[in-house]
């Protein structure tokens, strides 16, 4: 099939908002919490709220994108988008928020299943993994800027009328005192609208569903499900996200409750920093895949990420700073990992296995109210501590893995001689 550059253009643009709307919550999590008077625990419904949509959609959007085809189903995830947006900018209050964030997760939890396989169709098999890498890039990229955009508006915001610019007077127009940080969802609301005319555009390429990108019948999910590695796995995108969240999420408030930093600037740089590093270190992840068995690069990567943790819940001030960002930068090759070595330990079923391990994503929500919950009986480093649990969890993975298929490495030694 020939290839089609505009809607690769397009899906690449549709990863970059995904990430943009999705990686905002740790960088707001200070503010929402000050806003509303939060309690830890009631800070954690703010991402469970979002990753459980994706436990509710992952599979079921599969079923529905076979049904009625990729361009409807973007249309609806980004009217979804747009309507929780505009609704939570426009009337903003607690409740309203959590349904807000289960909407745009909602429509995010689509996108993810729609846009691989548009991608494999619209950009050519044989170009696939290629694209994959720099649709990757393109979504870490993205996680560094929002938090970016976000510091800039609320500073701007708080600048006074004369010195704020016109993009930004014409925002703050729109945002009830107090509550600068809720300018954001107006700018998730017109990216939102402005995605729906690219999308409604141009003509789309049919796209037959490979067979690991099928939802599957009934019958292969209860044989998948009385494979113990199934479970395994499944926990396994479990923690890793868990994890992810877990630490971006509350990373900015534990450097404004410790350490005194402020979360508006500091805090928010800190959290685009942690999605870009992990972005870097997606790259060198690449490279050291080629040479080393999986299971090795999972452990030395999972075990640094371990020790940075560490420093960054008992070091100074200033280490705390820079470790939670490095952290990142650790974490970066877990969730390729932990899906290669599940997908290669089965040998059928395997869309109907990729379905059940996007359901883990929800563990994105789970241990976070299971960090606010800690916090409110302890205190937020008693509680982040709980990632440790997960993290050993997922080094566990190194050690007990045994695929079908190990990835494919150089000998170095070969190559010399």
């Amino acid at each position: 099939m020939k290839r089609n550059y505009g809607i690769v253009i397009l899906i690449f643009v549709t990863f970059f908002i995904i990430s943009f709307l999705t990686n905002i919550l740790g960088a707001l999590n200070p503010s929402v919490s000050k806003s509303f008077d939060l309690t830890e625990t009631m800070a954690g419904f703010l991402p469970f709220s979002f990753f459980i949509a994706y436990g509710v959609m992952s599979i079921p959007s599969g079923v529905i994108l076979e049904r009625y085809g990729a361009k409807k189903m973007m249309l609806a995830a980004f009217v979804l988008a747009f309507i929780a947006s505009i609704l939570f900018a426009g009337l903003p209050s607690f409740g309203l928020f959590l349904f807000s964030l289960f909407t745009i997760g909602t429509g995010m939890a689509i996108l993810q299943v729609v846009i691989n396989p548009l991608l494999r169709v619209a950009g050519g098999e044989e170009h696939y993994a290629f694209n994959s890498v720099i649709a990757q890039l393109i979504f870490g990229a993205a996680s560094f800027v929002s938090p970016q955009v976000y510091s800039w508006l609320v500073t701007g915001i708080a600048k006074e009328p004369v010195q704020q610019g016109a993009f930004i007077s014409f925002i703050a127009k729109f945002v009830p005192s107090g509550l600068s940080w809720v300018s954001i969802y107006w700018i998730f609301a017109i990216l939102s609208l402005l995605m729906l005319v690219l999308i409604f555009i141009p003509k789309f390429p049919k796209v037959e569903l490979a067979d690991d990108e099928k939802a599957g019948t009934k019958e292969s999910y209860l044989e998948l499900f009385k494979n113990k590695f199934v479970i395994l796995y499944f926990l396994g995108i479990f923690a890793y996200v868990g994890t992810e969240q877990g630490i971006s999420y509350w990373m900015s408030k534990f450097l404004q409750t410790y350490h005194g930093f402020d979360y508006e600037t500091v805090g928010a740089n800190a959290v685009g920093n942690f999605w870009g590093l992990m972005t870097i270190g997606g790259i060198l992840g690449l490279v050291l895949l080629k040479i080393m068995d999986s299971k090795i690069v999972l452990k030395l990567f999972t075990l640094a990420a371990i020790i940075s943790l560490a420093v960054a819940l008992w070091g100074s001030a200033k280490t705390a700073l820079y470790a939670f960002q490095i952290s990142g930068f650790f974490l970066s090759v877990m969730y390729p990992i932990i899906i290669s070595l599940a997908l290669n330990s089965v040998s059928k079923h395997h869309g109907s296995f990729a379905g059940i391990l996007m359901t883990g994503i929800m563990g994105g929500a789970v241990v976070q109210l299971l960090i606010g919950f800690i916090s409110d009986f302890t205190d937020l480093k008693t509680g982040m501590m709980f990632n440790f649990i997960t993290l050993a969890y997922i080094l566990s993975i190194g050690f007990w893995a045994k695929p079908i298929i190990s990835n494919k490495t150089i000998n170095l030694k070969k190559k010399q001689n």
